[in-house]
C-alpha cells in the first residue's frame, strides 16, 4: 500500500519516521498526539475493566475502524494501524492446547489474553508440538483476514509482541518455575528457549506473509511505523533479574529473533530499566518505548537522563499534554525522541502544538 484514507498527511510522517528510525534525527523531536474519543467512550460502556468472553472480531473490526477514523485529521507522526491484541499473549500457549483467557482495558479499547501455566512440570515438555490444523492457528489466520480485509486502503496493522525466551517458559511453567528453573534445569530452558523461536517465527512469518506492508516497512503500536519486517520484542522476565542474568539468558534469544526479520522494538517497565545500557545494545535493536509504572517516576521527568543512556537509540515516552506543551515552549526537550503526547483537548489544539513539534531543534 501507498496511501491510507485515515492519514491524509502519510508520505510527511513517513519521511519524518524513516529518518528517525535511520538515527539522522537526533536534533529533531517526534509526536503522537491522543484525543477525545468516542469509540473510547462507547468501549468502556461495554467492557468494564477486567475478566471477558473471547471477543467477536468483527466488533473488534469495528472499533479499531470507529476509532482510527476519529483521528483523521490529526496531523502527527502516528500511523493509523489496529492492534491484534486478542493475540498477544494467549495466542502462543493456546497453540500448545492452553487454556485463553480474556481481558478488557477500557482505557485503551484492547482486549488482551493470557493463559495459565501450560504444564505440570518438565516432563511434559515432550508432548509440545505445532500443528497447523489447531483451532488457535485456525482462528489466528481468520482474524488477520478479517482485519485485512476491514481495514484495506484506510490504516494499517501494527506487529504485534512476541512470546519467546523466558516469557514463553513463563507460558509453560509459570514465573516461579521458570526462574528456579534456571538453575535447576537450565538444559530444559535452553531446548524451551529453541521451540519458542521456531514457534515465533512460524506466527510472524505467517504475519508478515499476509498483512500488506507500508512501501516494504512494518506499522507498529508504539514506534508507529518502521522500515522492513520489524518485530516486537519483550525482554519483560528480565525486568526481575540482574543484567548478567539478562546477558545470559535474554540477549541472545532476543538477537536471534531480531536479526532472522529486519530488526525489532522493545519495551522497558519502569521496574527493567537497570537494563538500558545493555537493552540498548542488542544487535537488530531499532527503538524502545519507555513505559510507566506504578511507584516509579514517570519516563517522560527523566527523559534527559534515560535518552543519555542509550545514546542515539530511537525512544518513546508517554507525555502528559499540558506538561508536554509547557517544556517545549521552554526549549528543553531532547531530541531522537518520539514523544506520545496524552489527553490533547481537541483536534485542533493537537495539530497547532504538533507545528511547533516540527518546527523544533535542539
Amino acid at each position: 500500500m501507498n496511501a491510507l484514507v485515515y492519514k491524509p498527511n502519510l508520505k510527511e510522517a513517513q519521511t519524518r519516521l524513516r529518518s528517525l528510525y535511520a538515527r539522522e534525527a537526533g536534533d529533531r523531536i517526534f509526536a503522537t498526539m491522543a484525543i477525545p474519543s468516542a469509540a473510547l467512550t462507547q468501549f468502556a460502556r461495554a467492557y468494564p475493566h477486567g475478566a471477558c468472553s473471547e471477543p467477536d472480531l468483527a466488533k473488534r473490526m469495528g472499533f479499531w475502524d470507529d476509532f482510527l477514523r476519529e483521528r483523521a485529521a490529526v496531523d502527527d507522526d502516528a500511523m493509523p494501524a489496529a492492534y491484534l491484541s486478542e493475540l498477544d499473549q494467549g495466542l502462543y500457549g493456546g497453540l500448545l492446547g492452553a487454556e485463553v483467557r480474556f481481558m478488557a482495558h477500557p482505557d485503551s479499547g484492547w482486549i488482551s489474553s493470557m493463559v495459565p501455566p501450560l504444564l505440570a512440570d518438565w516432563s511434559e515438555f515432550e508432548r509440545l508440538r505445532f500443528d497447523p490444523a489447531h483451532p488457535w492457528w485456525q482462528r489466528y489466520v481468520r482474524q488477520l483476514d478479517v482485519f485485512v480485509a476491514g481495514s484495506r486502503g484506510k490504516f494499517g496493522i501494527s506487529h504485534f509482541i512476541l512470546i519467546d525466551g523466558l516469557n514463553f517458559v513463563f507460558e509453560l511453567l509459570g514465573a516461579t518455575r521458570t526462574y528456579l528453573s534456571l538453575d535447576e534445569h537450565p538444559e530444559m530452558i535452553r531446548r524451551a528457549i529453541d521451540f519458542a523461536f521456531d514457534l515465533n517465527v512460524r506466527v510472524h512469518e505467517k504475519f508478515f506473509e499476509t498483512v500488506p506492508s507500508l512501501e516494504g516497512g512494518t506499522f507498529s503500536n508504539f514506534a508507529q511505523w518502521l522500515p522492513g519486517r520489524v518485530v516486537s520484542e519483550s525482554i519483560d522476565p528480565y525486568h526481575m533479574t540482574s543484567v548478567a542474568y539478562f546477558e545470559r539468558w535474554g540477549r541472545e534469544p532476543a538477537e536471534r529473533i531480531m536479526t532472522h526479520f529486519d530488526g525489532g522494538v522493545i519495551h522497558l517497565h519502569a521496574n527493567g530499566r537497570h537494563l538500558l545500557e545493555a537493552a540498548a545494545t542488542l544487535r537488530g535493536l531499532k527503538a524502545m518505548l519507555l513505559a510507566d509504572d506504578l511507584g516509579f517516576p514517570p519516563a517522560f521527568e527523566l527523559v534527559e537522563r534515560l535518552k543519555g543512556r542509550v545514546g542515539d537509540v530511537p525512544v518513546s515516552v508517554f507525555a502528559p499534554y499540558e506538561v508536554f506543551q509547557a517544556r517545549l515552549a521552554r526549549h528543553d526537550l531532547p531530541g531522537g525522541v518520539l514523544y506520545q503526547v496524552q489527553a490533547a483537548p481537541s483536534v485542533d489544539a493537537a495539530n497547532r502544538l504538533m507545528e511547533l513539534v516540527r518546527a523544533y531543534r535542539v
